[in-house]
């Protein structure tokens, strides 16, 4: 079997897909994207093709390596998050060759099913204590928020006292038992984050955010000095030697890799398999599209440390189209009892819509981030 063309789709919201085809007519889906950067990725996974065209697809692991390792210059969230489609697209090959869900072909399931939580609010969250309530009657026992605004280096207590009136509506409306995540966003710098970390205590949170920006991952040193509440990151943070320093530190308790920035599923289950042998745990980042998802769930079956999962249905980012639109059994992603079970089907586990795909690639779209800005002009962390 060989390798014949790679075709990339950037359709809305703001993803981009990535079809695999070979001369056996097996078809595998990947979801390369950086949120914003989409056609930059585009452009990189076009540049991997000239490699892999004519090879055999089942040789994952040196398609990874070539991928990576065959160029000078490497890592970072446009040449990771490439190689993450490609391999995304190369497992979900496999797993249709040999007739199998791509974990059973990764030493089988250590779980039937995982606990996914959902997003409530927006970037600068509001009424939050009432969409908390309507996706717990919904059936999630876990919920995930941005916690504030922009804030400077040192800024005001009324800024914090912000953050803590709306995580005290999310308690308050949702009881004491169900898990709640505070999304730092890298917005706060160590000053704040260390105040608002050890503020946010008392609510007894399911964990702290990326509490400060990767690039200040030494801060966090400080930050658990002041709260017994897990820290978790990772979401940018692109491979196992990005994580390397990480663990050896010891200040993390979760950790966050993306399945679409962090090489996929190949260098994903390593970093997992890192983690655990740090007793941290493992909750993939994706706030993204169904064949990320899918992805995500491979690795989670053969983690162990594994304990729940990211999904993208109703967030707020998903303006015109959302995580179900673009599969042909919108059963496969039912949640259930704050649960979503492990795919059964061959490969990823998804059937591609594969003509709504190429109708609104046609749309496309050029999502972007928004700019903030402080009061005094400078730009903001969003």
């Amino acid at each position: 079997m060989k390798i014949t063309k790679l075709t990339t789709y950037v359709v809305p919201p703001r993803w981009l897909f990535l079809k695999v085809e070979t001369d056996e007519g097996i078809v595998g889906w990947g979801e390369p994207v950086i949120e914003g950067r989409a056609e930059t990725v585009k452009a990189a996974v076009h540049e991997l093709e000239d490699y892999l065209v004519g090879k055999n697809p089942l040789h994952i692991e040196d398609h990874w390596n070539v991928m990576y390792r065959g160029g000078f210059y490497r890592g970072g969230p446009i040449h990771m998050s490439a190689i993450a489609g490609i391999d995304q697209a190369l497992w979900d090959i496999k797993g249709k060759y040999y007739d199998a869900p791509v974990y059973e072909l990764m030493g089988g399931a250590c779980r039937e099913s995982i606990k996914v939580y959902s997003w409530i609010g927006g970037d600068r969250p509001s009424d939050v204590g009432q969409a908390a309530k309507e996706v717990v009657d919904k059936g999630f026992h876990a919920v995930k928020m941005n916690g504030t605004e922009e804030l400077q280096y040192i800024d005001t207590y009324a800024k914090l006292d912000q953050v803590l009136e709306r995580v005290a509506a999310v308690r308050e409306a949702v009881g004491n038992h169900i898990g709640i995540g505070i999304d730092f966003h890298g917005r706060v710098h160590k000053p704040m984050a260390k105040i608002l970390a050890k503020e946010l205590e008392p609510y007894r949170l399911m964990f702290i955010e990326e509490p400060v920006l990767p690039e200040h991952n030494e801060a966090l040193r400080d930050i658990a000095s002041h709260t017994a509440t897990p820290i978790a990151t990772g979401e940018r943070m692109y491979s196992r030697w990005d994580f390397k320093p990480l663990f050896e530190d010891g200040y993390v308790d979760i950790i966050q890799p993306d399945l679409s920035h962090a090489g996929g599923i190949t260098e994903v289950k390593k970093i997992a398999s890192m983690a655990e042998s740090y007793d941290v745990g493992l909750a993939p980042h994706c706030p993204l599209g169904p064949i990320a998802l899918a992805a995500c769930l491979q690795v989670d079956a053969t983690s162990h440390n594994a304990f729940i999962q990211e999904q993208s249905l109703g967030i707020h980012y998903n303006k015109g189209n959302d995580l179900l639109d673009y599969i042909n059994d919108r059963s496969v992603f039912e949640y259930q009892n704050g649960h979503v079970s492990l795919p059964k089907n061959p490969g990823l586990g998804i059937s591609i819509n594969e003509e709504y795909v190429e109708e609104m690639a046609q749309k496309g779209h050029r999502w972007r981030n928004p700019v903030w800005r402080h009061q005094d002009g400078t730009v903001a962390e969003w």
